[in-house]
């Protein structure tokens, strides 16, 4: 059996994983959904919440874990992985990125976000009046996040989301081949997703050199829409 380090994007918390992670340790996996510091449970001032916060609680995740495991980015949960697999490399044994942001060396979620002609995610966002977070418009989390979740996930999802904190969105990677670049990784496409366009996930500069891309018909949320599937998929990589 396998660890798997499952990381939320932008808003989420852990609490986004509880289909998958049932699914997976149902299977008889260990499965760990930590709270990115300033969501979920943790209570980080959003002035305090950096990539760097981000990538250190990860990395403290694969420091304290008793195996290399499998870690599973989700949006801009990939920017994190990306990040805390090239430092530290030798505890991570596959890099999974579900429709993610992965952005590659002096790249940032921002900057792959406006390169992307198809944006959907920049119509969603509100800027507090100090810039210091970002929240979602109401009317647009469902079609953006969403779209094909039964209504409790969306109930639990409006009820849950907090506000994002813009740092880690513009902080630029730094990572090699040599670290980074050395681990096996996978790409699971979602064709119908409306926040990170299908033409974005498949130009993602981490993307290049996978050794396998999963492709799902379904929105940005695939973990809640479809979990038996991704479940599937990350089964099928823990035995590789």
């Amino acid at each position: 059996m396998s660890t798997f380090i499952l990381v939320h994007g932008a808003w989420h918390g852990g609490w986004c994983w509880y289909k998958l992670a049932a699914r997976l340790r149902a299977a008889g996996h260990v499965v760990l959904c930590p709270d990115l510091p300033g969501h979920g449970l943790d209570r980080t001032p959003i002035a305090e919440v950096t990539m760097a916060a981000y990538v250190e609680r990860i990395t403290q995740e694969l420091d304290a874990a008793e195996e290399p495991v499998v870690l599973v980015g989700h949006s801009m949960g990939g920017a994190v992985v990306t990040q805390a697999t090239e430092e530290r490399p030798e505890r991570v044994r596959h890099l999974v990125y579900i429709a993610a942001f992965a952005p590659g060396d002096g790249q940032s979620v921002l900057q792959l976000a406006r390169a992307d002609p198809d944006d959907r995610l920049g119509k969603t966002m509100v800027f507090a009046a100090d810039r210091k977070s970002i929240t979602l418009k109401p009317e647009t989390i469902r079609g953006s996040f969403y779209a094909d979740c039964p209504d409790e996930d969306l109930a639990l999802a409006q009820s849950l989301l907090v506000p994002q904190s813009p740092a880690p969105l513009g902080a630029t990677l730094r990572v090699s081949a040599e670290r980074w670049g050395r681990v096996p990784r996978s790409y699971v496409e979602c064709t119908q997703d409306m926040a990170v366009s299908i033409g974005a996930q498949r130009t993602m500069p981490g993307r290049s050199g996978c050794v396998k891309v999963h492709t799902l018909e379904t929105g940005h949320s695939p973990f809640l829409a479809a979990p038996d599937r991704v479940a599937e998929i990350l089964k099928g990589i823990a035995k590789a």
